[in-house]
């Protein structure tokens, strides 16, 4: 049995961290398939793996669009779940997105571009102005949304 924002029972119990969870997902997805769309196809800056062939690049491509699209399904049936169940916390579910948007994209930026070093968001002799803005846009995506599912939280208390 279904229950409505405000009653009690075990759909209302679970919705605040499904409406969160929903929103991370679509946020990673989001971000993922922008980042694949915009910066892997159409500007041919990188791949997801640029330490091999090109064919190699193209594989990881592919998997990378797999990931993303399966984030945003997955968070497309939750999100129809929560408005059939009526539990939608909009605000909430916002606040889900920007945080999975900017943890995704700055995870991107520090562990896959730095750490790791699977590939860089361009390849030109001086890289440092744009790790600063990809790196600064998801620390303030991931901040906002932080603060969103934060103030979400603390209201229904």
């Amino acid at each position: 049995m279904a229950s409505t924002p405000g009653t009690t029972g075990p759909v209302a119990a679970r919705a605040p961290g499904r409406n969160a969870l929903a929103g991370v997902l679509l946020g990673l997805g989001i971000v993922a398939f922008v980042d694949e769309t915009v910066f892997h196809q159409i500007l041919h800056w990188h791949h997801f793996y640029d330490r091999a062939s090109s064919a190699a690049g193209l594989v990881s491509d592919g998997v990378f669009h797999a990931f993303s699209w399966s984030a945003t399904v997955a968070a497309l049936f939750l999100f129809a779940a929560l408005r059939r169940d009526r539990s939608l916390h909009p605000a909430r579910f916002v606040g889900g997105i920007l945080t999975g948007a900017g943890a995704f994209q700055l995870y991107d930026g520090l562990v896959q571009h730095k750490l790791l070093g699977l590939h860089q968001i361009r390849y030109v002799p001086d890289v440092l102005l744009y790790d600063l803005v990809w790196n600064v846009l998801a620390g303030i995506l991931l901040a906002v949304g932080l603060v969103l599912l934060v103030r979400t939280r603390e209201r229904r208390r």
